[in-house]
């Protein structure tokens, strides 16, 4: 590599036991949306150099090896270095693509494997759509377009007429979806015969029409199709060299690996390259100090951090790259990319007490939720058991494991929690905007600054419109248990500011919601909540809830913190009316 190319890099090495960087010389532009290796270096973005994992791959000697992460990890650039370290075209050239990275550094018994193998790489990510016709018509403008990179077979004399023909079927995109189930295996076989060497298959975001089938309502199809794609290329294919696969989920062996008995499966929770993928905390402090901006590593922990992989703490890499980029400016960058589709469909048959725990997860920090570990995701099951429900919120980036163990009888289970501030949002607007209706997050905010300032006529307006707006009768059925459920809800808006508890015993009983602030300037909010039998007969309970505060000295906790000023609130609801009294 030329000199000056190598300060493009963050180079890891080991120096008294220690890992520690080469401080970059000037300032590279962020890799935002930059998925090719040569292309990264090339032009010499910021590059946090992860080549070990090249090396680690190589002494595993792992057949097939499938790594789930969640999008936006970097799955996709790593398939990529991958390819150009391997692949037998432009072998020279690429070489210098590595030079001065942790792979030369490890020595000759690895750089000899440089150029060595045809490699298939494949990337499903943009295999989704609305409905499985489209679905298929993606799915051979990709392979057309994947055999168009060995376009050379169509004319080999390795292989038989009718290879060259189902070539050509490909290639011109005519072959009979029946026949398509074998693209990827008759190309390696193909590839073998005119290299006289077995290919490697790197098949990237495997998983992602599998998801869109399941979204969309054609699961059955879906998965029946990838089961005949992914088994003839991976289960029965003699030419396969290896295989590497990326994905979000696990996706069941009884759906799709069914008899696949050399799959190696790297999940979130295993330790096997764990730090292959996203920015460890070295990797994301060091970045951050480059680039001028290491006194705000405290904020960037706060919403980017959080993830666990195996045994690793590992940073969001497209949320902090996209940071840096802006100009250090706190976004929600993976929601926004990334998208909601998986938690929107998650959270659409929530039950009541999934809903509970969720919105307990949401309340406080260090609220967690014990669970059966079962990484096979079997897609049919998520929507009716709980466990496979958070199982997928856990791959897919909504939660983290921050604690695994073996029960006696020998099943493992898993602790999760939500791992930042940018997920914490995600939630947020996905459950508010169920409850609220995305008409009145407006309002449900105005309402919740009224609450704080006193403004007691604000309040009541405010929680009295999204009441009628977004509350059935049905839901009022269990009063008792709803308005105090909803209005803990809402709460979750308040996370930076107040630490909220529900049900506590102060002074003489038992608070319904209090607002504890963090900031000894804010005022503390004690409501108490009631349900009346009539519409006329909610003026009186809301002042009976007012009174009830103040007899049995609900605000004793908020005093013994040092809260010096506290708004109390009574509050009577009937079906969508509401009467609030102030004091």
């Amino acid at each position: 590599m030329e000199e000056g190319r190598k300060y493009a890099i963050l180079e890891a090495r080991e120096l008294h036991g220690a890992e520690v960087f080469k401080v970059q010389e000037r300032k590279r532009p962020m890799p935002v949306g930059i998925e090719d290796f040569g292309e990264l270096i090339q032009r010499e973005y910021y590059f946090v150099d992860k080549t070990r994992f090249i090396r680690e791959l190589l002494d595993a000697q792992g057949k097939i090896t499938l790594i789930t992460r969640p999008r936006r990890f970097g799955k996709t650039l790593t398939l990529s270095m991958l390819q150009y370290f391997f692949t037998l075209e432009n072998a020279e050239e690429n070489r210098k693509l590595f030079v001065g990275l942790d792979i030369e550094k490890a020595g000759e018994k690895y750089m000899r494997e440089q150029g060595t193998r045809p490699v298939v790489f494949l990337t499903l990510k943009e295999v989704q759509s609305g409905n499985y016709e489209s679905l298929m018509v993606k799915l051979s403008e990709i392979l057309c377009q994947l055999y168009g990179q060995s376009d050379y077979l169509e004319s080999s004399n390795a292989l038989s007429r009718k290879e060259r023909v189902y070539f050509s079927d490909i290639f011109d995109g005519t072959c009979q979806r029946e026949k398509m189930q074998f693209a990827l295996a008759n190309l390696m076989k193909m590839l073998e015969k005119h290299h006289g060497k077995k290919p490697i298959l790197l098949l990237d975001e495997y998983d992602a029409p599998i998801l869109s089938a399941w979204e969309n309502g054609y699961y059955k199809e879906g998965i029946d199709f990838m089961r005949g794609f992914l088994g003839s290329a991976l289960k029965t294919n003699p030419s396969l060299g290896f295989a590497v696969l990326t994905g979000v989920t696990r996706v069941s062996k009884e759906s799709i690996f069914s008899g696949l008995n050399n799959l190696e499966v790297c999940s979130v929770l295993s330790d096997s390259y764990a730090d292959a993928f996203g920015f460890t905390q070295e990797e994301a402090a060091r970045l951050m100090e480059e680039c001028g901006v290491g006194d705000k590593m405290p904020e960037l922990k706060k919403w980017y951090d959080g993830y666990l992989f195996g045994q690793v703490e590992i940073y969001n890499p497209w949320s902090v790259i996209n940071y840096i980029k802006n100009g250090c400016k706190f976004q929600r960058y993976w929601i926004n990319v990334s998208g909601n589709s998986i938690l929107k469909v998650l959270l659409e048959h929530v039950d009541e007490k999934r809903r509970g725990e969720l919105q307990q997860l949401l309340q406080m920090k260090e609220a967690s939720v014990d669970v059966l570990v079962d990484e096979g995701i079997v897609y049919s099951d998520v929507r009716e058991d709980e466990n496979a429900l958070y199982m997928m919120l856990l791959t897919t980036g909504y939660l983290k494991s921050i604690e695994t163990w073996q029960d006696r009888r020998g099943r493992w289970w898993c602790r999760l929690q939500i791992p930042n501030r940018e997920v914490l949002l995600a939630y947020e607007d996905e459950i508010l905007g169920k409850v609220v209706g995305r008409g009145n997050r407006v309002t449900l905010f105005e309402m919740l600054d009224a609450m704080i300032a006193g403004k007691a006529g604000l309040f009541q307006k405010h929680l009295g419109k999204i009441l009628k707006d977004s509350v059935s009768y049905h839901d009022t059925a269990q009063p008792e248990s709803f308005y105090h459920g909803l209005i803990l809800g809402f709460s979750v808006l308040m996370e930076d500011e107040y630490r909220v508890e529900s049900n506590r015993e102060s002074g003489y009983g038992r608070f319904d919601i209090a607002f504890f602030p963090l900031k000894d300037s804010e005022p503390g909010v004690i409501l108490e909540l009631k349900s009346a039998n009539s519409e006329e007969a909610m003026e009186g309970a809301a002042k009976e809830a007012l009174r009830q505060i103040e007899e049995k000295a609900y605000i004793t906790e908020l005093s013994q913190q040092g809260v010096k000023e506290v708004w109390k609130y009574g509050i009577a609801f009937h079906g969508k009316k509401v009467w609030l009294e102030c004091q």
